[in-house]
């Protein structure tokens, strides 16, 4: 009995146990379904719930209500419902196939979007986890969500069981991950490759200066590829602003106050919908205008347009967008739509409701006074999307086609080492191969086709913010984005030419001829600009540098390019050459002169009392010297680099010793005392010649090891005068150069001083102080020489020492022949023995005795009661022999 009892127990226990029971949420969800031979669930952002509010838990919590019917879900919605009934339509496209569909309201939230994924999958309105009890047509994959948040928590769940997912909008990253997200894909490129084509669009623009603002989780890691793409490629960064997942008024207001004061025009934005709404209403509200805006996607831009003021701020923005498969057809499905024609359509009668402002009538409901009912005569035809060019809303539409292809191929076992299965029984991970490898057109012929990470393979169409003539703001489609065939992460870019681009700089862009000069402290887009200096040029706008011109050519004015030198050099036929020329010529011609005259008239006491050899080799190194500037002038070779600076440098150290000889002479010829006193042995016949010859021979010794070590050579000068190349001779050895002038100027300083210390002997035929004056011009010419020489630039410097030359040497020829010719031709009688008689110093000198033996003496009586001075009886025929 007690066995009886106890089965009895247990068996009214186990009738007593109810079924499975799962976490539910509570109310009703509208859905939107039909049925197929295949069934695809779609999960879309239509009816926006409430946010969330605190539970105390003291009754049954009542499920999240719906607050707006968000218009462009809606829209969407309809274009996933458009392509179903295009392909069950198509007769080559799984012509034997009907696809049912089983449209969902996620709420945007990520709540929402778990609930109708689990629902859609166990096929239960209040869904048991891991459980179905779903007889019906397979079910294939999802299509959805729109924000990547939703995305994410659908796709790890989606994930654990291989069913296929496709998403429409969401554009996260780590999406493309295949170990965390197997199975999912999605029918646009993710935001690195967005953020990529952004950064390459920058600078293509040419900015140099942006700012950037990132969202935490989803925009953060793009805006840094974008922070780092742009850095490797010059471009500074003026902000760089991260928004906090939970949106804090007192950040937006940091944010919009950063970007007032900032001066970069271009700002990169990497935010979502909500975000980038509250950033505009705060802009519009301090009024921040003249910010160009580029956003990955414009659907941001076109969500914020429905804020006031913000057509205003957004002025000029650029924004890419997915260049989708364009659903033709679509507008007039949707205008055609009628909760009247689609009772089924559980969002149909809300999103009507909320276009035309009234109450669609059903049952027994009665409208508040304030609120009228529809009348069912109202049309969607007159109602279009604003932006609806730029607003994506056929953007499910490439996802339906994708999946309806792979099931076509995995039907028709297109792809090798994939599985081949039956199109109403088969696994839902059995899909994802051929999904993967898709590879088609859809009707408008837009290629679809995935990457290895499940991205969409497309381009991008450039579209920029404009006012129209009539006041209207609208987006112009103004090029287009491809990626690069064999770079990856690379876009190529067609703009059209007619579009203003803003510039978003720090400092303004340096023109041609000038360079950019970092400034201290600051990045370095923040430059001066300075122009190039003299000899360098810069072609480019924005040059680092500037560049060197070659030495054959000189920078123009603007320093924004170069131009060839003029070759210049002191020629014979110029005003300067000429003058020289003529002068130098003038000076040879009048020493010649002078020394035919000396010639000529060789036998008078002039002439003899002033040691006519030294005269004779004198006024010849004399014409050498005013022949020697010849060597200067015309176009500089070798020969001419060679003999120029030697002769030079030999015949004037024979000019100057020649009259040191001189000197000498009359010196020595008055310090004399007596005969057989041992000065009267400096008074041989050969010893002016050998000061002449020991003189000259050490320059040539110093010529001659300067052309043996570093001769002087022909040499172009482009630093001298700006536009002409100089021609003139480089010396070769400085040193070598400087001591020649050195010798030559140590000579010169000795016979002034010998010639000065001999200005108060007696003067009637005495020259010395003709020889120190003559020095003296010459010593001045010269010392005034070097500073000019080594200040004066290409051809002045040749003509500076062609002067000097001529000067020197009409100031030596005139100090000292010129006094003894006007005796020899106007004064005549002044040169007899007769006038030396006359003299005071002769008569004195003379007249004290003068030995009768003496064969050389002109002098013939003298007085014989005064007593000799040993000096005079030999000087006069000292003067008067040699």
């Amino acid at each position: 009995m007690r066995l009886y009892a106890l089965l009895a127990t247990l068996a009214g226990a186990l009738l007593a146990v109810p079924g499975p029971v799962g976490w539910r949420l509570p109310s009703h969800s509208p859905r939107f379904e039909r049925p197929g031979d295949v069934v695809l669930g779609g999960s879309f952002c239509i009816l926006r719930f409430y946010n969330a509010v605190s539970l105390d838990f003291t009754a049954l919590p009542a499920g999240p209500a719906s607050s707006r019917v968000s218009s462009w879900g809606y829209r969407v919605a309809q274009s996933f419902v458009f392509a179903v009934e295009e392909i069950n339509r198509s007769t080559h496209l799984l012509p034997n196939l009907t696809l049912g569909f089983s449209i969902r309201n996620s709420g945007d939230s990520v709540h929402g979007a778990m609930h109708e994924t689990i629902a859609f999958l166990t096929g239960q309105e209040d869904p048991v986890p891991n459980y179905s009890c779903h007889r019906g047509p397979p079910r294939a994959a999802m299509v959805g969500d729109t924000r990547s948040a939703l995305s994410v928590a659908m796709a790890r769940l989606l994930g654990l069981y291989k069913f296929p997912q496709v998403s429409y909008a969401s554009s996260l990253p780590t999406l493309s991950d295949k170990t965390q997200f197997p199975s999912f894909l999605r029918t646009r490129p993710s935001d690195l490759t967005a953020s990529y084509a952004m950064t390459q669009l920058v600078l293509h623009l040419g900015w140099s200066w942006v700012g950037i603002i990132t969202q935490d989780d989803f925009g953060q890691q793009a805006g840094n590829i974008a922070s780092q793409e742009l850095g490797q490629a010059g471009v500074c960064i003026d902000f760089h602003l991260h928004v906090p997942y939970h949106q804090s008024p007192e950040k937006i207001d940091t944010i919009a106050r950063k970007m007032e004061k900032s001066t970069a025009r271009g700002v990169l934005v990497f935010l979502t919908n909500s975000i980038i709404q509250l950033i505009i209403q705060r802009l519009v509200g301090i009024r921040v205008l003249g910010q160009v805006w580029v956003s990955e996607t414009l659907l941001h831009t076109v969500i914020a347009l429905a804020t006031p003021g913000a057509s205003w701020v957004l002025q000029g923005a650029f924004g890419l967008k997915l260049h989708s498969s364009h659903a033709h057809g679509l507008s007039e499905f949707f205008a055609h739509l009628h909760p009247s024609r689609t009772p089924e359509d559980m969002f149909l009668r809300r999103f009507w409701e909320a276009t035309f402002g009234c109450r669609w009538p059903h049952g027994n409901y009665t409208a508040p006074s304030d609120m009228q009912l529809c009348s069912g005569n109202e049309t969607l035809r007159d109602h279009k999307y604003p932006f609806q060019e730029v607003s994506r809303l056929e953007a499910a539409y490439p996802a339906v086609y994708s999946i309806a292809h792979a099931l076509q191929d995995m039907v028709l076992c297109e792809h090798e080492n994939s599985e081949c299965g039956d199109p109403v029984h088969f696994q839902p991970w059995q899909l994802l191969q051929p999904l993967r490898k898709v590879s088609f057109q859809t009707p408008d012929g837009t290629h679809i086709m995935f990457d290895a990470n499940g991205d969409l393979v497309t381009k991008f169409d450039v579209l920029q913010g404009q006012w129209s003539p009539e006041g209207q703001f609208y987006f112009v489609h103004i090029g287009n984005m491809y990626p690069h065939p064999s770079l990856e992460n690379r876009m190529m870019i067609l703009l059209k030419d007619s579009i203003q681009v803003p510039s978003s700089v720090c400092s303004t862009s340096c023109e041609p001829g000038s360079s950019q000069i970092p400034q201290q402290g600051a990045p370095h887009c923040c430059f001066e600009c300075r122009p190039c200096p003299e000899g360098q040029f810069a072609d480019q706008r924005d040059m680092k540098s500037c560049l060197q011109c070659p030495d054959e050519q000189y920078s123009s004015q603007s320093k924004d390019h170069c131009l060839p030198r003029t070759e210049t050099f002191l020629a014979f036929d110029e005003p300067l050459g000429l003058v020289l020329t003529v002068v130098s010529l003038a000076l040879a011609s009048l020493a010649c002169l002078i020394l035919g005259v000396f010639l000529w008239f060789q036998k008078t006491p002039v002439v003899r009392a002033n040691n006519r050899a030294l005269s004779y080799v004198l006024l010849v190194s004399l014409s050498l010297c005013a022949l020697s500037p010849l060597l200067f002038l015309g176009r500089p070779s070798t020969t001419t680099c060679l003999l120029r600076q030697i002769t030079f440098a030999v015949v004037f150290t024979v000019a100057v010793s020649c009259v040191l000889a001189k000197t000498l002479t009359v010196v020595l010829a008055f310090k004399a005392t007596r005969p057989g006193q041992r000065v009267r042995i400096c008074l041989g016949p050969f010893a002016s010649s050998s000061v002449v010859l020991a003189a000259s021979l050490v320059q040539i010794i110093l010529c001659g090891v300067w052309l043996g070590t570093s001769p002087p050579f022909p040499h172009k000068d482009t630093a001298s005068e700006p536009g002409h190349l100089v021609l003139q001779c480089h010396e070769g050895s400085g040193i070598a150069f400087s001591c020649v002038l050195g010798y030559l100027g140590l000579l010169a300083i000795g016979t002034f001083s010998v010639a000065f210390l001999a200005r108060g002997l007696p003067d009637t035929f005495n020259e010395t102080k003709f020889l120190t004056f003559s020095m003296l011009l010459f010593c001045s010419v010269w010392t005034a020489f070097l500073p000019l020489y080594f200040s004066a630039r290409g051809k002045a410097t040749v003509a500076v020492e062609v002067f000097c030359i001529l000067a020197s040497t009409a100031g030596l020829l005139g100090g000292i022949f010129f006094p003894k010719c006007y005796l020899i031709l106007l004064k005549p009688e002044r040169n007899t023995p007769l006038s030396l008689r006359h003299e005071p110093w002769a008569q004195r000198d003379l007249g004290k005795g003068d030995p009768p033996s003496h064969r050389h003496s002109t002098i013939s009586a003298r007085p014989p009661s005064q007593q000799q001075d040993p000096g005079s009886q030999f000087l006069v025929p000292v003067l008067t022999t040699w």
